[in-house]
């Protein structure tokens, strides 16, 4: 390994022999972005990502969209296989074609010898297929190229002093490209702002392509649609201020060799960040957080030569609980790592997604901040085929599979798993790395690992090699009323191959004609949203089949209506509801997912015409559903199918929303009343300022639920909150009309049988700086300390206090089937509620009394 000080000298001396680059008030910021990441054991094409990043424009203004890959077809670019994994794929953006020669006879063909070239082909028709795009995409060139060995000599000797060892020459030749690039993108980039080219990329069997617009415009325009790669990351920017009439500023950063960078976010603490990378020799030439995230990254990474745990750690420094967690040995390393770094890590919100070529590897890496401000998720889906995201919304990520289920019958349209990370986690880091690796029979296998490497089991349960559907169900369902057929169901269903259980599906959708839907209804939709034993049936695409079956149920109301259903035939049909029982059916596909042709607004049209129940099929990130129906909506229902985008129910006042599967971010905001349940998770800042009603969740609520929410809501969380949760709570005594919290913190088997998890509560910030509420958690085992609250204190728990949460539990088993007597066994043994819960309340510190008294002296 060569010295990192020696490259860092070398670095020091280039940069001090350029001008000095600042950035200026006018230099774009970021606000929030839209990122997609996959990796998968068969190459994917761009095609597949056009409908996921269609969907998430909202995250974006146009102003910046990119796409890195890695793992492409050697055919596609005109080259072998030797020559895709040895050479640099060196991509140059010409944002002013006429400077292409002088690139080349001062950057490209002194310094490499090369092996191809390849140019990006162009939309001819771009101008009138593509008006929305202010800026021509810049013109790529894609050199396959290897430093002369006459130049790198050359460089070893003048710039790392003839002291590295024969096997480092590999180190020292990327370390060539990369001051190359640096050289060419200060001569034609960033002196005296000139914005003729720039490098986007500079690494083995990587690409990364950006332009002034969104991420779909990138595969449109260089015609993308058929190329393929292994991984792909798509990202939309949403600079607020500053240039950004060019894209240089847009994401992903491929500073780092063989690696693309994206993020949502921003730093608070850019300019300590590139204090501590000139310290190292590096300057900015780009002036976005995202620059200096990946040249931090590729300095930890390639030139202190961190193995990917201590990267990820200089980058998100673990604190607090967790940090006293971690084993004595961890400790001591991540000290001295955060001793040196703290001043270079960025100080979030974000969340990074990095692709990376690794020799043979081609790996995806999510990384969350420890603040958890930013929204992002991870999935997987292993059938025949292997393949797993992160990304900001589950919706875009259900995209992605739904447009490679309509062409490859090896995937289907719902992950195996879903789940929100909680940074700087004890237990995985709120770390995840993709990585695709080669087989010894020339395939590719999809191995996940943590921060800490520890490898994550991919493999769930259950058979997903399909076969036709037989004759007839082994069930008599037909004269059964819907509750006997579900129990019926699922008494059978464990014993049952796909054969049966695909015919039991059409005999429950046949029997439509003569129990009528409303009995089709009952019983798929507690199929689709109850947790239960799938035997050797994959549950994920179990539950795929269910949803279709219901839909297409559902569906047919357009053509053939009847007393308990009507769908909505064409975009803006508005007939007259025959009842207030009756539910308009809806295909949310035609509608954009926010805006004033909104499915929201819509609603608020229909609902005005007489419609009190809606049924919402083929939600697609979709947004502020059930908002602006205005006060007093209480004989309002909402049914809510598909992957809903973020505001779901906020701002609600009576109505009963039902979302039917996992839920967005910003989820029953200033909710007044009413009743809002997730079959489900739910992502950030559930009950955001809430003030009302009644609120459960059958999963896991990620960062902050109920964060500054006031007067009397109630929710029940079966699962677990990641963080911050209740924080600013303010919601008066709950013994007296006032609000609280009830986290059980179970979770599902693969029998769907409820078991306590480890903990019910993994972090820390427990009812942080709350005045008001409480509460309550299931710890028979008493896993929760003092250390965990920041502000609240544990308390006993009387009769008064289960006179109030009992009802809630009860309500929580008629929505989800989680027993109440089963929430009170404890190792088998029915235990009173005051041996099961706890009871958390807020305690107003001296220093917080001592504040307000000040602050109200000087009102």
């Amino acid at each position: 390994m060569i010295d990192p000080e020696v490259i860092m000298q070398a670095r020091r001396e280039m940069t001090a022999s350029h001008p000095r680059f600042e950035r200026r008030d006018e230099d774009a910021a970021e606000g929030g972005c839209g990122v997609i990441g996959l990796a998968s054991e068969i190459p994917v094409a761009g095609r597949h990502l056009f409908d996921s990043l269609e969907q998430m424009r909202n995250r974006g203004n146009g102003k910046g969209g990119g796409v890195a890959m890695v793992g492409l077809d050697p055919e596609q670019f005109g080259v072998d296989a030797a020559t895709l994994s040895e050479s640099y794929l060196y991509a140059v953006a010409y944002l002013d074609a006429g400077h292409r020669d002088a690139v080349e006879e001062s950057s490209i063909h002194p310094n490499f010898h090369i092996d191809h070239v390849h140019e990006m082909p162009k939309l001819p028709t771009w101008q009138s297929d593509m008006p929305a795009l202010d800026t021509r995409p810049p013109d790529v060139v894609c050199y396959f190229v290897r430093p002369r060995e006459e130049e790198l000599d050359r460089f070893i000797a003048d710039k790392l002093d003839d002291v590295i060892d024969p096997n480092d020459r590999e180190a020292a030749s990327e370390e060539f490209v990369f001051h190359t690039t640096h050289a060419l993108n200060v001569e034609f980039y960033a002196k005296d702002g000139r914005t003729d080219a720039f490098v986007l990329s500079h690494g083995r069997d990587i690409l990364i392509l950006k332009i002034v617009g969104y991420a779909e415009d990138v595969i449109r325009y260089y015609g993308l649609e058929e190329i393929t790669a292994h991984v792909w990351i798509g990202h939309h920017r949403y600079p607020t201020r500053g240039r950004v009439t060019h894209p240089g500023g847009a994401h992903p950063f491929g500073q780092g060799i063989d690696c693309a960078l994206v993020h949502n976010g921003d730093f608070s603490n850019y300019v300590s960040v590139t204090d501590y990378l000139a310290q190292r020799g590096m300057e900015p030439l780009f002036f976005t957080d995202t620059e200096v995230g990946a040249l931090a990254f590729d300095l930890h990474r390639r030139v202190y030569g961190y193995k990917m745990e201590h990267v990820i750690e200089s980058l998100a420094p673990t604190s607090e609980l967790d940090y006293i967690m971690l084993p004595e040995d961890k400790q001591e390393v991540y000290s001295a790592i955060q001793k040196t770094h703290i001043h270079g890590s960025p100080d979030g919100p974000w969340f990074f997604i990095i692709a990376q070529s690794d020799g043979p590897t081609r790996r995806l890496i999510g990384i969350t901040d420890t603040s958890m401000l930013r929204p992002q998720v991870f999935a997987y889906q292993r059938g025949e085929v292997g393949i797993a995201f992160c990304a900001s919304e589950k919706q875009v990520i259900d995209a992605v599979l739904e447009s490679l289920a309509s062409e490859d019958k090896r995937f289907w349209r719902r992950a195996d798993e879903y789940w929100n990370a909680r940074g700087g986690s004890y237990t995985d880091g709120g770390a995840f790395l993709f990585d695709v690796r080669p087989t010894e029979n020339g395939g590719s296998e999809l191995v996940m690992t943590n921060k800490f490497g520890d490898v994550v089991d991919t493999h769930p349960n259950g058979d997903c090699k399909l076969m036709p559907a037989g004759d007839e169900s082994p069930l008599e369902l037909a004269k059964m009323d819907s509750n006997l057929a579900y129990f019926a169901v699922l008494e059978a269903l464990p014993h049952m191959d796909w054969s049966e259980a695909l015919a039991t599906l059409e005999t429950i959708e046949a029997n439509s004609a003569n129990a009528g839907r409303e009995w089709v209804w009952d019983l798929l939709t507690r199929l689709l949203d109850r947790r239960y034993d799938t035997g050797g049936l994959r549950r994920s695409l179990w539950l795929d089949f269910v949803d279709a079956a219901l839909t297409r149920t559902l569906a047919s109301a357009t053509h053939e209506p009847c007393d308990g259903f009507v769908g909505q035939r064409t975009l803006g049909h508005r007939p007259k509801p025959a009842s207030d029982s009756q539910r308009i059916v809806i295909d949310a596909r035609p509608y954009p997912p926010e805006g004033t042709e909104s499915l929201a607004l819509e609603m608020v049209s229909l609902n005005r015409a007489g419609w009190k129940r809606f049924v919402l099929l083929h939600c697609r990130g979709h947004r502020f559903i059930g908002n602006g129906f205005g006060p007093d909506t209480s004989d309002v229902r909402i049914d809510v199918f598909g992957a809903i985008g973020d505001y779901l129910g906020s701002g609600s006042d009576g109505m009963k929303v039902h979302m039917h599967g996992n839920a967005q971010d910003q989820v029953a905001q200033i909710h007044k009343s009413g009743e809002l349940v997730v079959h489900g998770d739910v992502g950030q800042c559930y009950g955001y300022g809430a003030k009302g009603g009644r609120l459960f969740v059958q999963g896991n609520a990620a960062g902050r639920p109920m964060i500054n929410a006031v007067g009397s809501p109630k929710l029940v969380i079966n699962g677990t909150a990641l963080d911050y949760l209740a924080e600013s709570f303010m919601a008066g005594d709950p013994l007296d009309g006032g609000g609280f919290v009830i986290i059980n913190g179970m979770r599902f088997d693969e029998r769907g049988e409820p078991e306590a998890l480890e903990t019910p509560y993994p972090g820390g910030n427990l009812f942080s700086l709350a005045s008001g509420g409480a509460i309550y958690v299931r710890d028979p085992h008493e896993r929760l300390s003092d250390s965990q609250l920041n502000g609240g204190a544990f308390t006993d728990m009387t009769e008064e206090d289960w006179a109030v949460v009992e009802p809630m539990l009860r309500r929580n088993e008629e929505h989800f089937g989680i027993p109440l007597q089963r929430l009170l066994t404890v190792d088998g043994e029915l235990m009173s509620p005051a041996e099961v819960y706890r009871k958390i309340i807020p305690v107003k510190s001296k220093t917080l009394h001592a504040e307000a008294a000040w602050a109200g002296h000087h009102d």
